[in-house]
């Protein structure tokens, strides 16, 4: 009896579930009927010894002696044949899990997507039968990437060069480009043909971005250089099944380049050659849910575990980037002779009381749209959406407010009455707290208002809004102004004969400490919309922001912001993570790691009557220490047990601790700005 239990082969399986005291791997018993089938990578089906409980989770590895030293339960089921967690991608989930002290299923399942049964069985199928033969890839040498130096990238495709040499940060080509009839910015072309040249070489690539319109632009470009079943695309904005056929694909055990948004650096990949993410300054590239990994932390540790090579471009430089090449980590590559896209500030007129001392666009900015307009489209970037980003009271000039929830009021278009930018309830019989007036007026100017501004400045001129509410990915050329909001701009044929950015005052006073690189992201990706040497103008802006975007030199601005966060001890010169919870569990978690050294903590300061944050700061070598101590004070706040008074019910329970690594949210200054006016994009909607 007793050989034939240590001859059955022990599963160890990672279990579905939050909770950080499970966060790790549970052996089982693999019983007789289930050998076969049980194999590494496939979906179970296990029972937890609380209450008879049945949990998911997948099966990691097979071994012959099982660490717990009791008596195990078997396995209750294999779900499916379906290898769909793969050995390279729990490394990944695992090691990214542990430096954020989050549990490994929770990016399983960001990963992972949920089954679809039909979709896994007719692709099951496909695999055991004889599948029919891919299209063969083109026999012509791989594609050059047009734009940059053939020695500068060479490398990337060499797997002797030396690893420093295969990790690149990448100036974009600012300007947009025609591939097979539809206009791109130059970005989305350079990463297909990276990507393209990666396949050709016979090793999978995996290509990153922001959201659906870089997709489409990624996909559209390669499809005019790899067959249709050499592509494999996995995004969140796809229909369930389709996403879910794209993730299968990416466990054949051939060449593929896969196309994907923040969580395409986890797929898996059969030998992966190339890592290239677009924009990782972008919002949408940090997820939002636990354990909060960002993308190019996702990217940097799948590079390390394939050795592949790396790409991290923009045209704007992070300031994680920066310091990434400021330690001889990345090198940079710019394009090969290509004239820098410089944007030039233009002053406001100054001197006396008239109207041209308070005109929003100067005279200079006025003749350069209207001599522009005679050639082709026009692009207006603006700061917010709507008519009236903010509405205050006639009376005594305070904001108005919201009556349900006290959140700022806003007009969406001209004559539309005014509604609450957070819950979205219209303001009916408005009158001020304060003063009791029911007039109030509008601050500020939005999309819709400039547009009606413009188009009575240029009758005849046809003029188009882009923002949240009004998305429009492409426009054709003609005399056209295109009045956008940031990240909401679409791509005009040939490109737009002029940009004209304004609010950038408005916009560097928002209180944030990415508000500077953020801006210059914004703008230089609204300037790569121009034609080659059509006029980049940006209103309200001085200093040395103007002077280093005037030389065509935004590195600079990023090297700058770099250097004052280390004489600060901000991010990303040093690493933080954020506590949330009751005082008494943030102090003892705080107290784990107050004694290390390069460790120090700001706050706690209270959120709410229950609740404090505190963050701590730490340098990076002290990283995984800090990791490990915050995950045991997590599994000590989920696992005890708050005391209940006699005579009343219990308590729901709620998250007692929340600690998020590297989270941007403590130096944000969300609470002031509406939600409808942040830059964020996401699932197949833009917001302005």
């Amino acid at each position: 009896m007793t050989s034939s239990i240590e001859s059955t082969p022990i599963a160890r399986v990672l279990i579905d579930s939050p909770l950080p005291q499970l966060d790790r791997l549970f052996d089982y018993r693999v019983p007789a009927a289930l050998r076969d089938s049980a194999v590494p990578g496939v979906r179970v089906t296990v029972p937890l010894r609380a209450a008879g409980r049945q949990a998911s989770g997948f099966l990691v590895d097979l071994v012959d002696e099982q660490s717990f030293e009791g008596v195990l339960s078997e396995l209750s089921e294999v779900v499916s044949a379906a290898r769909v967690l793969d050995p390279a991608v729990y490394r990944l989930i695992r090691r990214a899990a542990d430096r954020a002290a989050g549990t490994a299923s929770d990016l399983a399942r960001l990963v992972v997507p949920g089954r679809q049964v039909r979709v896994e069985k007719s692709w099951l199928a496909a695999q055991a039968a004889d599948s029919p033969t891919p299209s063969a890839l083109p026999i012509a040498p791989p594609p050059t990437v047009a734009g940059y130096a053939p020695e500068s990238l060479a490398p990337l495709f060499d797997p002797a060069a030396p690893s420093a040499e295969r990790r690149v940060a990448l100036t974009g080509i600012a300007q947009p480009v025609e591939v097979s009839g539809a206009w791109m910015p130059a970005a989305a072309r350079t990463l297909a043909e990276l990507a393209a040249a990666a396949v050709i070489r016979g090793r999978s690539a995996i290509v990153s971005v922001p959201d659906y319109r870089d997709i489409e632009h990624v996909a559209h470009a390669l499809a005019g250089l790899l067959p249709a079943d050499s592509i494999a695309r996995v995004d969140a904005g796809q229909p369930t099944a389709d996403r879910y056929r794209g993730f299968l694909r990416t466990l054949e055990h051939r060449p593929l380049a896969i196309l994907g948004t923040r969580t395409a650096a986890a797929m898996p990949a059969h030998e992966l050659g190339l890592i290239a993410l677009w924009d990782d300054g972008d919002p949408l590239m940090a997820e939002q849910h636990a354990p909060g990994v960002h993308a190019r932390d996702l990217a940097l540790l799948r590079q390390e575990d394939a050795q592949c090579a790396l790409v991290l471009a923009a045209h704007a430089r992070s300031t994680e980037v920066q310091r990434l090449v400021e330690v001889g980590y990345l090198r940079a590559v710019a394009p090969a002779g290509a004239r820098r896209r410089r944007i030039l500030p233009t002053a406001q007129q100054l001197g006396g009381d008239g109207p041209a001392s308070r005109a929003r666009i100067p005279s200079s900015a006025w003749k350069a749209v209207r001599e522009a307009l005679e050639s082709g489209p026009v692009l207006v970037q603006v700061a917010r959406p709507g008519y009236a980003p903010r509405l205050a009271c006639a009376g005594c000039g305070e904001t108005a407010r919201c009556r349900s929830c006290r959140g700022p009021l806003a007009q969406k278009r001209s004559g539309s009455p005014p509604a609450c930018q957070w819950c979205g309830a219209l303001a009916v019989d408005w009158s001020c707290p304060t003063c009791r007036s029911t007039r109030w007026r509008t601050v500020g100017r939005g999309s819709a208002r400039t547009a009606d501004e413009l188009g009575r400045a240029f009758p005849g001129a046809r003029i188009i809004v882009a923002d949240g509410d009004t998305p429009v990915q492409a426009i054709e050329s003609g005399r056209t102004l295109v009045v956008a909001t940031r990240g909401a701009e679409p791509v005009a044929a040939g490109g737009y004969r002029a940009v004209l950015l304004l609010d950038g005052e408005r916009m560097l006073a928002r209180e944030s400490l990415r508000v500077v690189e953020d801006c210059v992201r914004w703008w230089c990706s609204a300037a790569a919309l121009a034609a080659p040497d059509a006029p980049v103008l940006l209103v309200g802006v001085g200093g040395a922001v103007a002077t280093a975007l005037a030389t065509g030199e935004p590195e600079r601005i990023a090297a700058s912001e770099l250097a004052d966060r280390r004489a600060l001890r901000f991010p990303p010169a040093v690493r933080v993570a954020a506590l949330l919870g009751a005082p008494g569990v943030v102090a003892g978690a705080l107290a784990t790691v107050a004694e290390l050294d390069g460790v120090d903590v700001l706050g706690p300061v209270e959120v709410d009557d229950e609740r404090v944050r505190a963050i701590v700061r730490f340098d990076y070598a002290r990283g995984a220490e800090v990791a490990e101590r915050l995950k045991a004070a997590l599994v000590t706040a989920a696992t005890s047990r708050s005391p209940r008074m006699p005579g009343r019910p219990p308590r729901r329970r709620t998250v007692p601790l929340r600690v998020r690594f590297d989270d941007q949210e403590p130096f944000e200054d969300a609470a002031r700005e509406p939600a409808g006016a942040r830059p964020a994009r996401a699932s197949g909607r833009i917001e302005g």
